[in-house]
């Protein structure tokens, strides 16, 4: 299967929300009700039971006044990523069209690729013990249907397919909207972190959504890159050496009762002829 992604078109976003509800019904997810902070954004953050929202940012400058940007934030689906790198039973893996899917039943609640993900995406769902995330809908695409996000978009901010001809259309989008007054319009995830198979159409700068301009991976692969590789003799190693740890303990704290007793015999000796 060619590698299929998401294409998110911020200036067509109306944050009307409804891929956030469209995520919850797929996934059969519960509601995740917070408290109102004063301002239209529904959740701070995704979490546990919410794998996708619209981030709201506003702004404000003396020609246009105050203005509005949203942003859909979800997982990234690194082409390299760190989760699957670091995650030690195998709970995170690669779809055979670009996904990063997470496998609840080996999942062992870790948390390592909470810490590894740049984007902060994996979120622990305490009740079961295991993180969650969005998985790119990939039961449906594995079905031949396209995501549930983007499959109700009403303003075609939302866009499903083939990465290629998705970054050709995100392209011509970007060229479209620096011609006509957002001279900093950008592609974000086309060379990030060496590729993300989630694309994005910006208006202005990464960081004015929210997002990291150059991301990098946390270091966090200790097990990975320097353990793993040499379990199978590290561990017999450390084994042995357990062992004879145990065994010199053995023998010096007999020497030293040994010591002690000869000690305790002198002394009533001692006290015996005197």
């Amino acid at each position: 299967m060619a590698n299929k992604t998401n294409l998110f078109d911020v200036s067509r976003c109306t944050a009307c929300r409804g891929c956030q509800i469209a995520c919850k019904d797929w996934n059969q997810l519960p509601a995740s009700i917070k408290p109102f902070k004063g301002h239209y954004q529904t959740h701070d953050d995704t979490d546990p039971v919410t794998y996708t929202i619209i981030k709201f940012f506003e702004s404000e400058d003396p020609v246009h006044g105050v203005s509005w940007n949203f942003l859909k934030r979800q997982c990234m689906h690194c082409f390299e990523a760190n989760c699957v790198k670091v995650c030690p039973r195998g709970a995170l893996s690669y779809s055979g069209w670009g996904a990063v899917v997470h496998d609840p039943d080996k999942c062992i609640g870790c948390q390592y690729c909470a810490t590894a993900c740049p984007f902060d995406i994996p979120k622990y769902l305490k009740r079961l013990d295991i993180i969650t995330k969005c998985t790119l809908c990939n039961d449906r695409v594995e079905e031949g249907l396209t995501t549930a996000c983007a499959r109700t978009c009403p303003s075609g901010a939302l866009m499903f397919g083939d990465r290629d001809e998705l970054m050709q259309i995100a392209e011509d989008r970007a060229k479209k909207l620096q011609a006509n007054g957002f001279p900093n319009a950008t592609i974000y995830g086309k060379l990030e972190l060496g590729g993300l198979n989630k694309l994005y159409v910006l208006t202005d700068t990464p960081d004015k959504f929210g997002l990291p301009v150059n991301p990098k991976h946390p270091q966090v692969t200790v097990w990975q890159d320097y353990v793993q590789p040499y379990a199978s003799w590290l561990i017999p190693l450390f084994l042995g050496a357990s062992g004879v740890s145990f065994v010199t303990s053995r023998l010096i704290a007999n020497k030293n009762k040994n010591k002690d007793i000869d000690k305790g015999k002198e002394v009533e000796n001692d006290a015996i002829t005197s």
